[in-house]
């Protein structure tokens, strides 16, 4: 499966932000990448370059290629509602996505791999498709015999209690997607309004 594999730290002082890892080598050099880092005189980024760099920053967060963001956008655009909150509603509702948020893995990327291998159901399915879409009422949990792998378990930290769209039962390893979030309920610092602007050049 495709998916960005370079230099995590280089992506975050790109943006300023830990938007891929905990960002903890930000605090030690948090210049942008490059040969002269902070001393290379930068002009102010035009309108362009801001809607292209919000861009990059949701799909380096949500670990999208740009094929796999461009469905997902024209996705958002032929629902009803607002697109843009449209679209952070449909990255949030992706399975990798979920599990992280629910606190079975530890990042978006350990998610992935989880649902990759063969980890996670949905519904009692069995269901190996990171950008898998849930709908409201889907049960996640983990597969029979990962439930019993201390290994896999013992990095659960659980839910989020700021994540109210999102359900998860400790004692039976078992979560329920509620509802789609609201914009304001998700911590990300993505623009949408930006990328909506983008894609309808």
């Amino acid at each position: 499966m495709a998916r960005y594999t370079g230099p995590k730290t280089k992506i975050s002082r790109i943006f300023g932000e830990p938007i891929l890892g905990n960002g903890k080598y930000l605090g030690k050099n948090s210049n942008p990448p490059g040969q002269h880092g902070a001393t290379r005189k930068r002009k102010q980024l035009g309108e362009y370059a801001l809607q292209l760099r919000e861009k990059q920053k949701a799909k380096y967060t949500y670990g999208l290629l740009e094929k796999q963001f461009r469905n997902l956008f024209d996705e958002a655009n032929r629902r009803k509602g607002v697109t843009g909150e449209v679209l952070i509603k449909l990255l949030e509702a992706r399975l990798d996505n979920t599990v992280f948020r629910m606190g079975i893995a530890p990042s978006r990327p350990a998610a992935r791999q989880l649902v990759s291998h063969k980890h996670i159901t949905v519904n009692g399915i069995l269901v190996n498709t990171p950008s898998f879409q849930l709908t409201p009422g889907d049960v996640i949990s983990l597969k029979g015999k990962t439930a019993n792998n201390t290994a896999l378990t013992s990095v659960i930290r659980g839910k989020n209690p700021k994540f109210s769209w999102l359900d998860w039962n400790e004692k039976e390893l078992k979560g329920i997607f509620i509802s789609y979030p609201e914009r304001e309920s998700v911590p990300e610092n993505i623009k949408e309004q930006l990328i909506v602007e983008l894609y309808s050049k």
